[in-house]
């Protein structure tokens, strides 16, 4: 490929929009995603194995793999919310 066959588009802010995703739709993804993230960073921070991470939210290995593999459609965003408190963490909403 060259240069020349190279078309960048600009983002939309929220990759689900931007796969084409409805809006709705992709504001939810986008919150599972980034809550996602947050949990994993919290694992990391605190050094936990798979193993361990399980035992604190309360989930098999498997589970905490796929949260580790970014697996989206395998979360509800309660489930997440649910992870964060049994990390010590509160989640907050914000409706604008």
């Amino acid at each position: 490929m060259t240069r020349d066959d190279t078309t960048l588009t600009r983002s939309s802010g929220n990759v689900f929009v931007d796969l084409g995703f409805a809006e709705p739709e992709a504001r939810v993804h986008k919150m599972r995603s980034e809550l996602m993230i947050a949990i994993e960073k919290m694992i990391a921070d605190q050094h936990l194995s798979q193993t361990e991470a399980a035992q604190v939210l309360k989930v098999s290995q498997s589970r905490v793999s796929d949260l580790r593999r970014g697996k989206v459609e395998k979360f509800s965003l309660d489930m997440l919310v649910t992870f964060a408190a049994r990390m010590g963490r509160k989640v907050q909403i914000k409706v604008a």
